[in-house]
């Protein structure tokens, strides 16, 4: 586990265009480029926002991050986050080294709430994040569409810090 650099951002790539291509984990449908990435990590990285790589035996295998929830003053203590594991390595255990190492970034970071928002139908999504002490908070219906259907959003969120 590791803060993610620029040689990262071609992994970061492939581990996000094939969830945009072949899940509903992400909610993108035009895969991203590698400059749009670099771009992404450079911003994230002014910001102050951590972005994080999971490497096994010198490969990237995961990334995650968090940023603002909402572009508001008074959620200034709150964050949502994103978390991507190579298809080839999902249930390993890598996404919640992830998601543990990004919740105490959080915590160092003064934050109070953090904040997931994944597909209904993501299962083992939803079960890591409940193991790590999140909870759901909402259930918000059919707000997005993919691969001819329509697609229902969980919320779920855990207190970090003070």
């Amino acid at each position: 586990m590791r803060d993610a650099t620029a040689e990262d951002i071609p992994a970061i790539v492939a581990i996000t265009n094939h969830a945009i291509l072949t899940t509903t984990a992400n909610w993108n449908i035009t895969p991203v480029t590698v400059q749009a990435r670099a771009a992404w990590l450079a911003e994230r990285r002014g910001a102050g926002l951590p972005v994080l790589v999971a490497e096994r035996q010198g490969r990237v295998v995961g990334f995650a991050s968090y940023g603002p929830f909402r572009p508001y003053e008074a959620y200034l203590h709150t964050v949502e986050h994103g978390l991507y594991v190579d298809a080839g390595e999902r249930r390993s255990g890598i996404g919640t080294a992830l998601l543990s190492a990004l919740m105490k970034r959080a915590e160092a970071a003064g934050l109070h709430v953090m904040v997931g928002a994944v597909e209904a139908g993501n299962e083992a999504s939803i079960a890591l994040h409940e193991r790590l002490g999140f909870v759901r908070v909402g259930h918000m219906r059919e707000v997005g569409r993919k691969f001819d259907r329509w697609l229902d959003l969980v919320l779920m969120q855990r207190m970090v810090g003070g």
